[in-house]
């Protein structure tokens, strides 16, 4: 059996960017105030054209810029990050550059760390823009709580399926969840280790999921820390994605149930959900 691999201390943040613009620059600013750590940043690129995350790392001694050579997607890259640290780390914030950081918020993540031993994923409180509160803390989706939120979210919002699932009533306490959003997560690199990182099969969304999941089935915790508060400037909505992005959300969606009901007996009820999943793809590109 190969021994796990020993780290230190240290903390580094890897975020994924993409033509970012102006966001990078709030998110380093308010970094600085998020935690009373040194941390190093690696800027994990797919492609950026607006010449953004380099000119950050040439101006930042704490920032370096790591090309990736293609799209990757999101958790490709993060995993490309996390590979290009040294031994000497052992605390991996993984958060998208549209985040605006909580005085101290980092900092909270990492006391949390200390109070969950199996503690593999940390994620804070996420607000809107707007200062509402982000369901970031979620069950994970089984294959009827998933139908019944894909099918009803939209024009029921309040389903049983979706209040379940996103768990928005839920009392705001630290406490362990089915998975976090990858937004912004704090990782034990042990634990992320343990389950090889993201699937890079997710270009994009469900990583996260997907990643909360095997953590869990590894016997590591995924833990919502609302002591700690971010801010996603970009918001969750998939009002402003293109058609791509609402093609990986289905894909994604889909790939997720599927890899987790294997098996002829599944068949059926699959080819129903790709069917179905299709069909609400196409009537959600039509309204845009």
């Amino acid at each position: 059996m190969t021994e796990p691999k020993r780290y230190g201390d240290d903390l580094a943040v890897v975020t994924v960017t993409y033509s970012p613009g102006e966001t990078l620059d709030l998110f380093l600013e308010t970094l600085a105030k998020a935690t009373s750590r040194p941390v190093r940043v690696v800027l994990a690129d797919n492609g950026s054209t607006d010449g953004v995350p380099e000119r950050a790392a040439a101006e930042r001694e704490d920032v370096v810029f790591l090309p990736t050579g293609e799209n990757l997607g999101y958790g490709g890259a993060a995993n490309r990050g996390v590979a290009d640290l040294p031994p000497d780390v052992g605390w991996v914030v993984v958060a998208n550059p549209d985040l605006e950081w909580g005085p101290g918020s980092l900092d909270a993540l990492l006391e949390a760390a200390g109070r969950w031993p199996r503690g593999g994923a940390f994620g804070p409180l996420i607000r809107e823009p707007n200062g509402e509160v982000y369901p970031s803390a979620r069950l994970l989706p089984s294959l009827g709580r998933g139908i019944g939120h894909g099918v009803f979210a939209k024009v029921w919002p309040a389903n049983p399926w979706t209040r379940e699932y996103r768990q928005e009533k839920a009392v705001v306490a630290e406490r362990a969840a089915g998975w976090l959003s990858g937004s912004c997560l704090l990782l034990r690199r042990e634990a992320f280790d343990s389950v090889d990182g993201f699937d890079s099969r997710y270009f994009m969304y469900f990583e996260d999921v997907d990643l909360g999941d095997r953590l869990g089935r590894a016997g590591w915790l995924n833990v919502f820390v609302p002591g700690a508060e971010v801010v996603h400037i970009g918001g969750h909505s998939t009002g402003r994605s293109s058609a791509r992005m609402l093609a990986a959300h289905h894909s994604s969606a889909y790939r997720y149930l599927a890899d987790r009901h294997r098996g002829p007996q599944w068949a059926p009820l699959l080819l129903a959900l790709r069917v179905g999943l299709g069909l609400r793809l196409k009537l959600l590109t039509r309204r845009r």
